[in-house]
């Protein structure tokens, strides 16, 4: 029973369930880019270099015989999957770079907030109270 509550507390842990959500949108992330790449950034660079599709790179290593199929090297879906990679890492450097520059805002404007409340320092009861006293003071030595 215990090794089940432990997995409970585990499971439903922040962290954990984080991480699920984010590789779930990471998957649906990963068609886009793939999309993206194969449906929109291929083509056009397939016919700039005269109509050749990327995926159709490949060298044979062996030929098929009877049931055995033939080895593959497929260096264009390589070619492919780089170019998913380079624009999957393009993008998260872009939205970094959108955070960051929304996280170094509220910085900015917390340390404004800081400094406001540092200039004008409003005294504590404490402060008060021994201002009170020494004023007193004063006056009773005169």
């Amino acid at each position: 029973m215990k090794f089940f509550q432990e997995f409970k507390e585990f499971a439903m842990r922040g962290n954990v369930i984080d991480l699920a959500v984010g590789v779930i949108i990471g998957g649906a992330f990963n068609k886009i880019v793939s999309s993206l790449v194969a449906d929109i950034v291929m083509p056009p660079l397939g016919v700039l270099l005269g109509g050749v599709d990327f995926k159709d790179f490949a060298i044979t290593l062996k030929d098929a015989v009877g049931d055995t199929p033939a080895v593959v090297l497929n260096y264009g879906m390589f070619i492919q999957n780089v170019f998913d990679f380079i624009i999957v890492a393009f993008s998260i450097f872009l939205a970094i770079r959108v955070m960051n520059k929304l996280r170094e805002k509220q910085d900015e404007a917390v340390a404004e907030a800081i400094e406001e409340v540092a200039a004008d320092p409003v005294p504590t009861k404490e402060e008060i109270l021994l201002s009170e006293i020494r004023d007193i003071l004063k006056e009773t030595r005169k």
